[in-house]
């Protein structure tokens, strides 16, 4: 098992790879995700990490990008390049795979109860 030096990591995303993940392609877009930051040349600055459910099987695949406490949705494989371009200008929140900020009322999902569809209660 390789160990990969993390100390210039700037952030992490951890793509679900659980059981509704998986059926939709979780482990191509694990590795497209992964080919986009080599291309991109960003292996320094990125950790990737798969991780089993996260909880929002409707919207998979999905995944959390640290520090900024963002979750992406509907994640295609064929997309990934756009994503982390997405990422890296810091638009990822115009972006169509944007499910949540952590802390904010919306959340950007048909998977919740038609009343909290546009807004979280706290």
């Amino acid at each position: 098992m390789a160990i990969k030096d993390i100390i210039n990591s700037k952030k992490c995303l951890f793509i679900c790879n659980g059981g509704s993940c998986i059926k939709m392609n979780a482990e191509e877009v694990t590795q497209a995700i992964r080919k986009s930051i080599q291309d991109f040349n960003l292996e320094d600055e990125y950790h990737t990490i798969r991780t089993k459910c996260m909880g929002r099987c409707d919207d998979a695949p999905v995944a959390m990008l640290a520090p900024d406490n963002i979750w992406l949705k509907d994640i295609k494989h064929n997309q990934c390049d756009l994503l982390l371009s997405e990422i890296e200008l810091n638009e990822v929140k115009e972006s169509d795979n944007f499910l949540y900020k952590m802390g904010e009322a919306t959340i950007n999902s048909n998977s919740v109860p038609t009343k909290y569809r546009t807004t979280i209660k706290k």
